[in-house]
Order: C-alpha cells, then structure tokens, then sequence
C-alpha cells in the first residue's frame, strides 16, 4: 500500500460497520423477549449465535486493522524522516556549495576595480583559496555521505568562534565589514550555528547584490533572544547585482523559525536590511 509522504495515515477499522450492526441485532433479539411459538424459541439462539460469532470475527478484523495502521504509521515516520534529511542535506550543500562559489563570483567581479597587478594578483591568490576551500569541504562532505560509517559530522557544527574566519572571507571578497557585538552570555550551540548562518548569508546576499559595499553586522542580546542583524548601504556604482536562486533566505528563515525564532528583511535607505530574532535560554 502507497503512502503518502505529505500526510499521516487515519486509523479506520472495517470491524467499527459490523460492531454496529451486532449491537442493532442485539437490541432487535431484545425485543422478541416474551414471545411465544416455535420462532420465538429459535430465533433468539440464532441470533445469539451469529452475534458471538460477528463479535469474534470483528475482535480479529480489529486486530488485524490495527496492525496495518502501526505498519502504514511507521512506514510514514520512515519516510518523513528520510524526507527531513534529504532537506537538511540540500541546506548543508547550499550553504557550502552556494557561499563557497558565491564568494569567488564576487571577488573575480570586485577584482575588476583593483588599481594595479599586485591588487590583481592578491585577488588571483583570494580565489584559488576560497576554491581550494570548497572544493575539500564538498569531497569531505560527498565521502561521507557515500559512507555512513566514515568519521566526522556531515556539516561543520559552527561556533561564535567561526565569526572571524566568516568575517575575514568577506573582506576577502571586498565587503567592508563593521562587527560589533554586545555582551551574549552563555549561547546555546543551536544557537550559535543560526548566528553564524545568518551571518553568512546575510554578507553573502550582500556580495552578490551589492557588490563590495559597506555593511554593519550587529549581535546583542534582547532578555531570553539573541538579536542579528546585517545591514549593508547599497549596491555601489556600477554594480551589477549576481542574484541565486533564492534558496539561501528561505533555508535561514526555516533555520530561524525551527529554533522558534523570526527572520525579517527590508529595503533600508537603498540597502538591505536583515534581521534574526533567535529566543535563546541557556540551561
């Protein structure tokens, strides 16, 4: 039996039609009480008697029931499960895959605005390592997914602790980049791996839209949340925006909204303005 990966199986049984019409049966041979004849004997014993048996056969038709409902039941929660980590496969790669490329994309574009040949060749040597980067996490990653078994995590788990490294890519690429933080306290790890991705997309999305422009990106706690924000001033002149496919922001607001979170975005005196809003109380 196809089920369907998109809703829960219902538990319905074929024995509720036939526990129904005993019980009417049951009420009927009631009302014979007190007749008087050869029918009034007989069909009392009769109906007794095909009553047992319907009350047997339904016992085992629930059972029965019950048992392919805990089978389609589990087969779903197989499914959903393979469905939920197809998904968070596909966020892992674009984070890798889309980030890595997208920050070469831009700095091949902002080399363009490079005044002499050592600028030139700095940003030739910004590439190779931001590929040589890539393409070692996307093997790593692709190994073990080929291979459950293989040691290591399937993504990074990132800490505030990646920050610098995150930052410093984005200069890389020609961002100008002002961090500043205020005092976070004790951060739960699910929590910190959201602040780095917004982080990450939120100077990735100006990258490619903006180009090597200036951005501020804000961190400071709000009572029980963590608040991020990545506000950029605009595309700069001559620009020409390389936007994705619009995966990045969906897949962080999904992020976002899984830790019970929101992630807003708006336009801000010709720039970008994004911000995650994560509750966050340490045990």
């Amino acid at each position: 039996m196809a089920v369907n990966a998109f809703e829960r199986p219902a538990w319905r049984s074929k024995a509720v039609p036939v526990v129904l019409v005993v019980v009417a049966v049951l009420i009927m041979a009631m009302c014979t009480v007190g007749a008087e004849g050869p029918a009034a004997r007989v069909i009392p014993v009769l109906i007794g008697g095909g009553a047992v048996a319907a009350a047997v056969w339904a016992v085992r038709r629930w059972r029965a029931d019950r048992a392919e409902y805990e089978r389609r039941l589990t087969a779903w929660a197989a499914t959903e499960a393979v469905l939920a980590e197809r998904l968070r496969i596909a966020r892992d790669l674009h984070d890798l895959v889309s980030h890595g490329l997208g920050s070469i994309t831009v700095r091949v574009a902002a080399a363009r605005y490079e005044p002499g040949p050592d600028q030139m060749r700095a940003a030739l040597d910004d590439i190779e390592s931001a590929s040589r980067e890539t393409t070692a996490e996307l093997r790593r990653m692709l190994t073990v997914l080929r291979d459950p078994a293989a040691p290591g995590p399937r993504a990074p788990t990132e800490g505030l602790d990646a920050l610098p490294e995150i930052i410093r890519t984005a200069l890389t690429a020609g961002l100008r980049v002002d961090l500043t933080s205020g005092e976070l306290g004790e951060v739960t790890p699910g929590v910190q791996v959201a602040i780095c991705r917004t982080v990450r997309e939120g100077l990735a999305n100006t990258a490619r839209h903006a180009g090597p422009a200036d951005v501020a990106v804000r961190m400071r706690r709000d009572g029980s949340h963590v608040v991020v924000s990545v506000s950029d001033s605009g595309p700069v002149p001559g620009w020409r925006p390389t936007p994705g496919a619009g995966h990045g922001l969906a897949g962080l607001r999904e992020r976002v909204g899984s830790l019970g979170g929101t992630l807003t975005t708006e336009r801000v005196d010709g720039g970008f303005h994004l911000v995650a809003r994560i509750p966050d109380e340490p045990p």
